[in-house]
């Protein structure tokens, strides 16, 4: 058995999304102060690093990210490499690759996870993503969670946001930030365990992968 971590490391260093809250972490009660214990204090937002999007993010009655099942975060999952002429998966490119037919679960595998691993610590507004045909190809195959290696499924400039709200108003979980640059295209057991935060659109996950 193999087990790979596709979480990215949450740190103050890391890139987080334009706007977004940068993550703060700070050691408030220290054992080599006098402290009884060691005590850190987290801030950060919700959509940091590897990360759970509710379809709450962009649906206003969607549901919230405690509320999602644990049978789609969990299951079988494939890992479907792929490297797009341009910055943008279309349709064309997902229906050209084989995916079989059973997939419910799609990781889909970029040069985005080569940031990752080279200790990227500077936001890349050129990242590769879905174009709106993509994820209306997701949903029509019935897949019911779609991951992907960088910060969004939309490109940085999207306005309308028309890959999420295709994906989510459709009941598509996503999950955005792994870091897959370990993992060769194939079928794995997939565990990702959003934080279960209350009346949230998304949260950090802990995503692994088990062969």
């Amino acid at each position: 058995m193999q087990i790979f971590d596709v979480s990215v490391r949450i740190s103050p260093q890391m890139p987080v999304w334009p706007g977004d809250p940068p993550v703060q972490i700070e050691r408030v009660a220290s054992i080599s102060k006098g402290d009884s214990a060691n005590v850190t204090q987290l801030s950060l937002g919700a959509h940091t690093g590897t990360h759970v999007d509710a379809p709450y993010h962009f649906i206003e009655k969607g549901l919230r990210v405690d509320q999602l099942p644990l049978n789609t975060l969990i299951g079988s999952a494939y890992v479907l490499e792929i490297h797009p002429k341009e910055r943008t998966i279309t349709a064309t490119d997902l229906g050209s690759l084989g995916l079989p037919s059973t997939v419910q679960r799609l990781l889909i595998k970029t040069d985005n996870s080569s940031l990752w691993e080279g200790g990227l610590l500077e936001f890349e507004k050129d990242f590769i993503h879905l174009s709106r045909d993509a994820a209306r190809w997701i949903v029509k195959r019935g897949i019911k969670l779609i991951g992907v290696d960088y910060l969004s499924v939309d490109g940085f400039d999207s306005e309308d946001h028309a890959v999420h709200h295709t994906l989510l108003e459709a009941g598509v979980v996503i999950i955005e930030g792994l870091n897959l640059s370990q993992v060769a295209q194939g079928v794995y057991q997939l565990y990702c365990l959003p934080l279960k935060i209350a009346d949230s659109e998304g949260a950090p996950a802990r995503v692994i992968l088990i062969k």
